[in-house]
């Protein structure tokens, strides 16, 4: 599946956000929220920042696009994110019914659109959104990898 003008920006966004999180202390994940060529929200993991565990980059992301659409749903909108999704964000997206999601380094711990699970795209749910993961993941990889190195 071939990479989408949105998809690039996005992840550009979502990867330049991502290393704005290093300084802060949080894992370096960063979502970008996109729609007909405009980001419509950004940001990175804020959990450190915020004390919450719940405040991952996807939530956050998804949180202010609903704001800015003005719905409940983000059918004709694309999230990049520069990690697989987790089973919390997934599920946001899920609900959110987010049209498609690229995301950049698989997550073989903690991932849920193929790696530990399927979330986004199970049979038994009533959305399934478009899934293109893999998109940038050396870079994307590159710097959670880096990150976790120095803090050793």
């Amino acid at each position: 599946m071939p990479l989408s003008s949105d998809d690039e920006l996005g992840m550009d966004i979502a990867l330049r956000n991502a290393r704005a999180a290093v300084p802060l202390g949080e894992v370096p994940v960063g979502a970008a929220l996109v729609r007909a060529g405009q980001i419509l929200a950004a940001a990175h993991n804020e959990t450190v920042v915020r004390r919450d565990p719940t405040k991952h980059a996807e939530l956050l992301v998804l949180e202010e696009g609903l704001r800015a659409v003005g719905s409940g749903r983000l059918a004709d909108c694309t999230l990049c994110v520069t990690l697989e999704p987790c089973a919390q964000c997934a599920g946001a997206v899920v609900l959110a019914k987010v049209g498609r999601v690229v995301f950049g380094a698989y997550d073989p711990k903690a991932g849920m659109a193929g790696s530990v699970g399927d979330l986004l795209r199970h049979p038994k749910l009533n959305h399934r959104p478009e899934v293109l993961g893999g998109v940038m993941a050396d870079e994307c990889g590159a710097l959670l990898q880096q990150f976790f190195a120095d803090r050793r």
